[in-house]
């Protein structure tokens, strides 16, 4: 079928639609699956944050099939391209995309009844032609006016709605104490609360490679790391801090089931050696808590 085809075949384009909505919500949530594999679930949050965090996900999803659904037979009974305008408002955030709609959206038009030209619904007379154009309010012309398929934009607007409260019930929960872990002696997961700047990080043959600008006070970066003989081999540790405020510091944390030690590694003048013989074999979480430094780069490995 060619797109001139499909453009006069309505049931071909809502087929189109459909599919690439169904797309969408399987890369959604095959998104949100991902995350939770890759991270070992939501382990150090309360259930509640990625309930809510999903909900906002399927509403703005909702909302976008809605109002997309209307600029879809907005677009057809003006004659513009309804395909294009709804793939903008996927894209583009159904807010913006809404926006950009009115913003370029096509008047509604008729035929010159003297040479066929097509003019504006309300014109007097024919820009082509110059005939006087009678105005009649006719039923067709109060049903074209008519704002149409209220319930498509109801339901757009309800799914809006459903999709703020489920933001702020996020919100609330992040802030309400108890809900995130922040704590970098927990066996937990830590959730950082905060931001850092022109992060690097990577974990290659062993070695743990990070540096950052700055970042907030508590910013907890982590890598897994394995024992295989805690008798023999030591965390060997090359961290410099490029900028030390007062009062700042850099806290290493070792931590493996109930067992946490920390090592203040602000101002190392050599490569910390850290002996591992208090541990047992297997992974083992270390962490490093950034307060106040800025321009780190580190290298640590277990071996």
């Amino acid at each position: 079928m060619t797109y001139k085809e499909n453009r006069k075949n309505p049931m071909g384009q809502s087929r189109w639609l459909l599919i690439a909505a169904a797309v969408i919500l399987l890369l959604v949530f095959g998104s949100f699956g991902l995350f939770f594999a890759v991270s070992g679930g939501f382990d150090g949050v309360s259930i509640l944050l990625p309930l809510f965090l999903l909900g906002v996900l399927f509403f703005w999803l909702l909302m976008s099939v809605f109002f997309g659904a209307w600029v879809y037979q907005d677009c057809k009974k003006r004659g513009d391209d309804p395909v294009l305008w709804v793939i903008i408002i996927f894209f583009a955030t159904p807010m913006i995309g809404f926006l950009l709609y009115f913003l370029r959206r096509r008047e509604i038009r008729r035929n010159c009844s003297a040479c066929g030209h097509s003019v504006a619904l309300r014109a007097k007379y024919c820009e082509e032609c110059g005939a006087y154009i009678e105005i009649q309010e006719d039923m067709g012309m109060k049903q074209r006016q008519r704002t149409h398929h209220r319930k498509l934009i109801a339901a757009g607007v309800v799914s809006l709605v459903l999709m703020i409260a489920c933001l702020a019930g996020f919100i609330v929960s992040a802030a309400t104490a108890g809900n995130v872990n922040t704590d970098p002696s927990s066996d937990k997961t830590v959730w950082n609360m905060g931001v850092i700047t022109m992060s690097m990080s990577n974990y290659w043959d062993g070695v743990w490679n990070f540096s950052f600008k700055s970042a907030s006070d508590g910013f907890v970066e982590e890598r897994r790391m394995e024992i295989e003989n805690a008798h023999t081999q030591k965390l060997y540790a090359d961290i410099s801090c490029g900028s030390v405020p007062e009062g700042a510091s850099l806290i290493l944390w070792l931590v493996q089931g109930e067992k946490a030690e920390s090592v203040d590694v602000t101002d190392l003048s050599e490569p910390l050696e850290y002996p591992l013989d208090e541990f047992e074999n297997g992974k083992i979480r270390v962490r490093l808590q950034i307060n106040g430094v800025k321009d780190v780069a580190s290298e640590i490995t277990v071996k």
